[in-house]
């Protein structure tokens, strides 16, 4: 299957509903993908229009903002700072918001900074992606390497699923960096949108590397 072997995406949708209490319907809500990168890039392929902007909290992985170019849309960096523990201030992320934002892609627990989002932090960024009806794609591959605290699944947020797109795979929790399997969870729409980018650029994830993360799960 072009959307990843069945089983795993099963295996995926009771791991998220487990952990989070995140619900996805494993036939139509899950694509399994090269890596998470690829499913960023197919997010950002789906949905960005020449010119649109998407606003990157920084420091962030290294791929974000060149991602965002190739898709064809324009990186807004947003600093964060390391007084305010890293977290998004909802009010700089507001003053950067123009008529051509699209999307608020941010990634916690963060990669390089190893902050966590507290879930206030998350419920400001919501509250703002509703009034001005933007896309969140948050990257939450580094889900289960917190300590002392607790990971916030920002589609569990009241009213935050419709319009939040969730990336994570295997490479950190499992130590399986280099058998380049991630996954996209999010809306039916947007998931069709997205496979279809996906079975006519790779047709598929590696199947050694699915069997290989779903015996992770078990």
């Amino acid at each position: 299957s072009n959307s990843g072997i069945l089983e795993l995406r099963q295996a995926i949708a009771a791991h998220l509903e487990r952990l989070y209490g995140a619900r996805y319907e494993a036939r139509s809500e899950i694509l399994v993908t090269v890596g998470v990168s690829e499913a960023l890039y197919l997010a950002l392929a789906a949905t960005l229009d020449p010119g649109d902007e998407v606003i990157v909290p920084t420091p962030c992985f290294v791929a974000y903002q060149p991602e965002i170019i190739l898709a064809g849309g324009t990186p807004v960096p947003l600093a964060t700072r390391v007084e305010d523990a890293f977290q998004v201030s909802a009010s700089d992320v507001e003053r950067l918001i123009t008529a051509r934002t699209k999307a608020l892609l941010i990634g916690y627990p963060n990669n390089p900074t190893g902050a966590v989002a507290s879930r206030e932090t998350l419920m400001a960024v919501l509250r703002l992606a509703e009034k001005h009806d933007l896309m969140v794609i948050s990257d939450e591959i580094y889900d289960r390497l917190v300590y002392g605290t607790q990971h916030v699944c920002f589609a569990t947020l009241p009213g935050a699923f419709k319009r939040t797109l969730t990336l994570g795979g295997f490479s950190k929790d499992y130590a399986m960096t280099g058998w380049r399997i991630g996954f996209a969870l999010g809306p039916e729409d947007l998931l069709g949108a997205m496979r279809k980018i996906h079975q006519n650029l790779i047709m598929s994830a590696p199947t050694t590397g699915q069997e290989a993360a779903l015996a992770a799960f078990t």
